[in-house]
């Protein structure tokens, strides 16, 4: 059985379609943050635990809050996507970023990746 990736989703109200995807690709939806609160754009944002995977859904972000996401995941050394809010363009996305759909070769890189980031320093 391989690894199943953690994500925050943050922009957009609904996700439609998009957790299905992200199941196909091993990719479970941890927290669904819309971006719409003022609070989203403080400089000291933390993502919740155990977070493995940042997206960010662009084209309902503002910069301020896409700004403040990607300074706390580089924080805590969580990988980023961006991409808009559309089937086609989440897996454009996922597949350059090496989460392919069904791949043991990408799946086993992603488990080797998180024991290494699991393991003490």
């Amino acid at each position: 059985m391989s690894h199943v990736v953690s994500a925050v989703v943050v922009g957009a109200d609904r996700l439609g379609n998009i957790p299905d995807l992200l199941k196909g690709h091993n990719i479970a939806i941890r927290h669904h943050i819309s971006g719409r609160d003022p609070s989203h754009q403080k400089k000291t944002l933390q993502l919740p635990s155990g977070t493995e995977l940042l997206i960010l859904l662009t084209d309902f972000l503002g910069h301020n809050v896409m700004k403040t996401f990607r300074a706390a995941a580089q924080r805590a050394g969580i990988r980023v996507l961006a991409c808009r809010r559309s089937v086609c363009s989440m897996k454009q996305a996922l597949n350059q970023c090496g989460y392919c759909e069904a791949c043991p070769l990408a799946a086993n890189e992603r488990e080797v990746v998180a024991a290494k980031r699991r393991a003490p320093l």
